[in-house]
């Protein structure tokens, strides 16, 4: 991967880079579901794998000490693969593991058909040297509610090249997290 990355301008990259770094020996991507039908003109599509709802309150003080993640009550999709989601906020996880390699960062953005039913994404940033299978917010502000189904594709995941490698990646309380093992 690393010779790939260095015959790369810093930048976003394309459907084409995108496909030999998700294809590579060490993968910048797995888990997905259909790699021709996720990979888009800018990034990747990443798909729906669990939706919780917030079970509790969270803490964020001066220092990692005092975070206190807020509990988590899982949804049950029903037997057709489908969960009604009234308005609210909402925990999602994806399918796919990014690994991210100190040349590379990645930015978050809802699918345009999520905005056009009243259902947003907020993201943090992939940092370089990120790996694992990512958490998001998804808000339904849509006052009807929103009808979504497992594996659907709800973010786009766009990739940049960085002009210089980072020294050091990302090393906090996320790296690796729910995957195996994690």
């Amino acid at each position: 991967m690393n010779e790939l990355l260095e015959s790369m301008s810093p930048g976003v990259l394309s459907r084409e880079q995108l496909r030999r770094l998700i294809e590579s020996p060490s993968p910048l991507l797995s888990g997905y579901q259909d790699l021709d039908e996720q990979l888009q003109p800018n990034g990747v599509d990443l798909t729906l794998d669990s939706v919780a709802k917030h079970a509790g309150k969270g803490t964020i003080g001066t220092s990692n000490a005092t975070r206190v993640l807020p509990e988590l009550e899982p949804l049950a999709y029903d037997i057709d693969g489908w969960l009604d989601l009234d308005p609210g906020t909402y925990h999602i996880t994806y399918n796919e593991t990014v690994s991210l390699p100190l040349g590379l960062m990645a930015l978050g953005r809802p699918r345009s058909s999520l905005a056009r039913s009243g259902v947003t994404i907020h993201t943090a940033v992939w940092d370089a040297g990120y790996s694992g299978r990512s958490t998001s917010m998804l808000q339904v502000i849509n006052p009807n509610g929103f009808r979504v189904a497992k594996d659907a594709r709800v973010l786009q995941l766009v990739f940049f090249s960085m002009s210089h490698a980072s020294e050091q990646g990302y090393s906090g309380i996320y790296q690796h997290e729910n995957s195996a093992g994690s």
